[in-house]
């Protein structure tokens, strides 16, 4: 029972130091990204642009997929559902309020800690284990500023931008089978979504993607700077960091809409 018990509160012990290790890389990176030019020493501009490149542009094709896949099921589900009472006509409402409050952040966010975030994780736990972090120390460069602060910024710009498109890709996915299926218009669809939609809707989708983007970031960044043990240390690390990712993604989702919808 000692064994477990302490087993349990070194795990504890560790969990509280990375969410403070998170915590600080977070504010340090903020603190570069707007005082970095008072210091002269701002965020390379080039770097989050390549960031943005590889977070955002390069996942458009799977982020579509994605995307118009979530509107068809939500549709077909949605009027098997509703076809039950008779209601079939208020499948749009269901839809648009359920893609962009829930389905399009939530999937983005995984697409990016899948995708993106293993590749934060391992790039950071390969330069911890070749001492190239400990290489921009002595000559003189802060990594957080060299490697977090772009990949922060990079992340909470490009992924609420993949989940407005996300949101635009699977109603339109959504209207093609409802507009088939009960004989409407594509302009009467979108009519129904409008109408059902506010934009505390959109802010609600797209300020949990922010949330989840720095989550991503932050959760890749520390495994990766936690980083040993080689090559098998890395593979460990970047499994360990897309699973946090998503674990804290669900968690926070769940937080984030019971205490917006819960007033």
């Amino acid at each position: 029972m000692l064994r477990v018990a302490e087993g349990v509160g070194r795990s504890v012990a560790r969990g509280v130091e990375e969410v403070g290790f998170a915590s600080a890389l977070f504010v340090e990176s903020l603190l570069w990204a707007f005082g970095g030019p008072v210091r002269r020493q701002p965020v390379r501009l080039p770097a989050v642009i390549r960031q943005m490149m590889q977070i955002g542009i390069q996942a458009l094709p799977i982020a579509t997929v994605l995307a118009a896949t979530i509107g068809m099921m939500l549709a077909i589900q949605s009027l098997y559902s509703l076809g039950l009472f008779g209601a079939e006509s208020f499948a749009a409402i269901g839809i648009a309020l359920s893609v962009v409050r829930e389905f399009a952040p939530l999937i983005i966010g995984i697409l990016i800690a899948g995708r993106s975030g293993s590749a934060l994780a391992a790039r950071f736990s390969t330069m911890m284990i070749n001492q190239e972090v400990d290489a921009l120390r002595v000559i003189g460069i802060s990594p957080v500023r060299f490697l977090v602060a772009p990949a922060l910024i990079a992340m909470m710009v490009m992924v609420p931008c993949l989940t407005l498109w996300a949101d635009i890709v699977a109603l339109t996915a959504a209207g093609f089978f409802v507009t088939a299926a009960l004989d409407l218009s594509m302009a009467a669809y979108f009519a129904d979504v409008a109408a059902a939609l506010s934009v505390n809707d959109l802010a609600h989708g797209l300020g949990k993607s922010v949330l989840f983007a720095a989550l991503v970031a932050l959760v890749s960044t520390v495994n990766g700077a936690l980083a040993d043990g080689g090559a098998e240390g890395v593979g460990r690390r970047t499994t360990r960091a897309v699973v946090q990712s998503i674990a804290a993604i669900i968690i926070v989702d769940m937080v984030f809409a019971f205490v917006v919808t819960s007033g």
